[in-house]
């Protein structure tokens, strides 16, 4: 769902999957509309990197059942990622370990009809049950960003609220 205090704009559905894997998970997230009128970050070296969500990204929230600590995983078009594990609600935030990571993406649009895809392979320790959010980040070029999630809490968009973790895997 895109939040309440979002313009629709060129994009006009998010849809996100999750599929745990024996090493880790994998997602798929996919853009409607017309990705040539959003900013899309250009390809770059598959590395960490801080501040993706300050554009165009997607994003996996992990936390275990009843645990207080989540991870977060921060996946650009651009192939760059970034992997943060929380000991509670916005505490203790650290670079989170992985094993590997791989994230691609492709995106067509004609007649302002189009598709963006972006498909990620995390492999990382991922206890499960875990409740989870799959969250979209969409950068328009006059800078304004929609935020869409499965759920959000009242308020301001807040991806790292359990509120917007309403996706249980099991393995």
């Amino acid at each position: 769902m895109l939040h309440r205090t979002c313009d629709l704009g060129p994009i006009r559905a998010v849809t996100a999957s999750i599929t745990p894997t024996d090493t880790g998970c994998e997602a798929e997230f996919r853009l409607d509309g017309d990705p040539l009128r959003i900013i899309i970050p250009e390809t770059a070296a598959p590395e960490r990197m801080d501040n993706l969500w300050k554009t165009t990204c997607f994003e996996i929230f992990w936390q275990p059942i009843g645990q207080p600590g989540y991870v977060e995983y921060n996946l650009s078009p651009s192939g760059r990622w970034a992997s943060y594990d929380f000991d509670s609600f916005r505490e203790g935030m650290r670079d989170a370990p992985l094993d590997a990571i791989s994230v691609t993406c492709s995106h067509s649009s004609s007649g302002g009809e189009g598709e963006l895809i972006l498909k990620a392979r995390i492999a990382a320790n991922l206890p499960a049950p875990a409740q989870v959010a799959l969250n979209a980040i969409v950068e328009h070029p006059d800078g304004s960003l929609q935020f869409w999630a499965l759920a959000f809490p009242p308020g301001p968009p807040e991806f790292h609220s359990e509120a917007c973790r309403q996706w249980i895997v099991e393995r």
